[in-house]
């Protein structure tokens, strides 16, 4: 048995060195991250574009949009898709009243062609 406990307990290191590693990757993206706005917000501060303050506030929001994303990654993925709507009728017509009402809708689509019948008729006359 104490094979299965060393095999545990590289697994569990193994375990160990991916987080690490990825925490380690995160900073780097995220120091990159702050690197490259901070240019960006250095070169458009230098062609008057925005003020000092103002690029300060740009860089900050950049790094605090990319810490948040990478914290909850489900919480960004859910924002994305929308919102299912369900469409429920409260109240259904008793099968007299919707036949009344298909009757009257069938009545009315009958009066709209005829009278557009009637207007093709005027224009070609």
């Amino acid at each position: 048995m104490a094979g299965f406990g060393e095999i545990v307990q590289k697994a569990f290191y193994l375990g160990v060195g991916f987080a690490s590693y990825a925490g380690e990757k995160a900073g780097e993206t995220l120091s990159d991250l702050r690197v490259r706005a901070q240019k960006l917000a250095d070169e458009m501060v230098a062609r008057g574009e925005m003020t000092a303050e103002e690029a300060k506030r740009y860089v900050d929001d950049w790094v605090q949009r990319a810490q948040q994303q990478s914290s909850s990654p489900e919480a960004s993925e859910q924002t994305v898709e929308p919102r299912p709507i369900e469409i429920v009728d409260e109240e259904e017509p008793e099968s007299g009243q919707a036949d009344d009402e298909v009757d009257s809708l069938h009545q009315q689509v009958l009066d709209l062609q005829e009278e557009l019948r009637q207007l093709k008729e005027e224009d070609e006359g």
